[in-house]
């Protein structure tokens, strides 16, 4: 046999062998690497189904959130009103209080004004009549002689017992 044979069998079956694992690489490759690759895509798209849903779900979470941020916002802008009235109207309450205490203690202290006038001028006409008097009995010791007195209490016992005295 020839070395000819030999060298076309040997080329020949690196031909043959190299299309026989071809043909074990794509049978291989069908058999496990397909499945594989279909597994690993069903497994990516379910995460990814997963990952929208749970997008979807925090979206809604996050527009649940808001809602009761906002609904918060109005409560406390409501707490915040009703304080401002309730101190408006606290304050109105002192004003008003503080103008009646106002109000009576002016009139306490003019009625006490009216009183320390009353008792003022009771005084000084007090005052003025003992001063009178006191003139007077000064006057009537000088100018009244046992004459004129008899004269006077003469007149002043007529006039007791006709009435007009009294």
């Amino acid at each position: 046999m020839d070395s000819s044979f030999f060298e076309s069998l040997a080329a020949w079956s690196e031909i043959v062998g190299g299309v026989a694992f071809v043909i074990v690489a794509v049978v291989l490759f069908r058999k496990l690497g397909l499945p594989l690759i279909a597994n690993a895509e069903t497994a990516r798209n379910a995460e990814l189904q997963n990952t929208e849903h749970r997008r979807e779900q925090l979206r809604a979470e996050v527009s649940k959130a808001r809602g009761l941020v906002e609904e918060a916002d109005r409560e406390a802008l409501a707490i915040s009103e009703r304080a401002g009235a309730d101190a408006r109207r606290e304050a109105e309450a002192i004003v008003a209080g503080a103008r009646a205490d106002g109000a009576r203690l002016v009139a306490n202290a003019e009625g006490e004004l009216e009183r320390a006038r009353n008792a003022a001028r009771d005084h000084l006409r007090i005052e003025l009549i003992e001063q009178a008097l006191s003139r007077a009995r000064s006057l009537a010791g000088e100018r009244v002689n046992a004459d004129v007195d008899a004269r006077l209490v003469a007149k002043t016992v007529d006039e007791l017992a006709s009435g007009r005295g009294a």
